[in-house]
């Protein structure tokens, strides 16, 4: 099923293509998104390649990650009202990963809290994204913001963790953002103190809160259109945990394991049929993004054993996981630009970038 954003994720990008020395308009209808698209939904398979897109034209790879410091939580839109009528800051986490999927069906959005520390983690679900360095890069800057403006002061987390290697200097992000990234890692993620989810929020009016309250009935509710994306997001959760089977998926769902059946036949698809999609896109997107190995990708992914990983890999892609690896370490050699220019993915210089572009304003 084709992923949809909301619209709103475009708030600001004129301008700031602009400052890149970018035509927004020639962009936008280069990759078939629309002018005037900020009301409405858009494909979210499009908005991904535009990021990637305007990085390489623009010859800048912290494209996507300057764009969400330019937007903000303002990007977030109505989802916004929602998340602020909370009181503290753990509560607006809570309540932006319950109700992401009103913003974004193809990417997911959850947080952790373990031994003290606590993760935002972010990673794009959609499986015909290809490149989505951008991306993920813009959900970090847009969520460092919106963590700063609830705090009310600048924050100071642990560490960032990205999946994707290494573009540009480590020194142009500690610029941005105040940290060093580790890249390479196995998830996209904030990673800070667990007691600052309990720093309080200022106080917010009756009528702010009011406006929130509608808005939460809409977003509790998901669709049956809606119901196959959340349902892979759940098993993305669940599989390293291994907990996959319908049962368990129905139980937190709190609905029976046939009513969960019967809706999904009626969107012409079934739990087993997800739970391969969703397995078969994390494979590709961490083969693509990351550099774990294959044993440690079928723990993942919830496989008993390497062999039972590597079977249902060469029966999605009619070869084996390592023969695909070698393909795309070849593509990725051929794909590497000439003196002068971008690509997506690997930068072979380093491009200065305008002045109105790389402060965190």
């Amino acid at each position: 099923m084709a992923s949809l954003v909301r619209g709103i994720a475009l708030l600001g990008f004129d301008e700031f293509a602009i400052s890149q020395g970018l035509e927004p308009q020639a962009v936008l209808a280069e990759v078939g998104l629309p002018s005037d698209a900020v009301d409405g939904l858009i494909s979210g398979t499009e908005f991904v390649a535009l990021l990637e897109l305007c990085a390489k034209r623009s010859h800048n790879p912290l494209f996507g990650l300057q764009l969400g410091l330019h937007q903000g939580p303002q990007a977030l839109g109505s989802l916004l009202y929602v998340i602020r009528s909370t009181g503290t800051l753990g509560q607006v986490l809570e309540a932006l990963t319950r109700y992401f999927h009103f913003h974004s069906t193809g990417a997911d959005l959850h947080l952790e809290r373990q031994g003290g520390t606590a993760r935002l983690l972010y990673d794009v679900t959609d499986g015909d994204a290809i490149a989505v360095r951008q991306t993920v890069e813009l959900a970090m800057g847009i969520s460092a913001r919106l963590i700063q403006g609830l705090l009310g002061h600048p924050w100071k987390p642990l560490g960032l963790h990205l999946r994707h290697p290494v573009a540009e200097k480590p020194s142009a992000y500690r610029q941005l953002l105040g940290v060093t990234p580790h890249f390479g890692s196995p998830v996209n993620a904030w990673v800070f103190d667990e007691s600052l989810l309990e720093s309080p929020l200022s106080a917010i009016d009756a009528g702010f809160h009011e406006l929130a309250s509608r808005h939460i009935g809409e977003l509790a509710q998901i669709t049956l259109q809606e119901l196959p994306p959340y349902v892979g997001k759940l098993l993305r959760r669940r599989l390293p945990s291994g907990q996959v089977t319908i049962e368990h998926v129905a139980e937190q769902m709190k609905i029976s394991p046939r009513s969960l059946q019967r809706y999904l036949h009626a969107e012409g698809t079934s739990f087993q049929k997800l739970l391969d999609q969703t397995r078969q896109s994390m494979a590709a997107r961490y083969m693509r993004d990351s550099s774990v190995s294959l044993t440690q990708l079928s723990e993942l992914l919830g496989y008993a054993d390497l062999s039972a990983f590597s079977r249902a890999f060469s029966r999605w892609n009619g070869m084996s996981p390592q023969k695909w690896k070698q393909r795309h370490r070849q593509t990725q050699r051929i794909a590497i630009p000439g003196p002068g220019e971008a690509a997506p993915d690997v930068m072979t210089g380093q491009p200065v970038l305008p002045d109105s572009a790389s402060g965190t304003g």
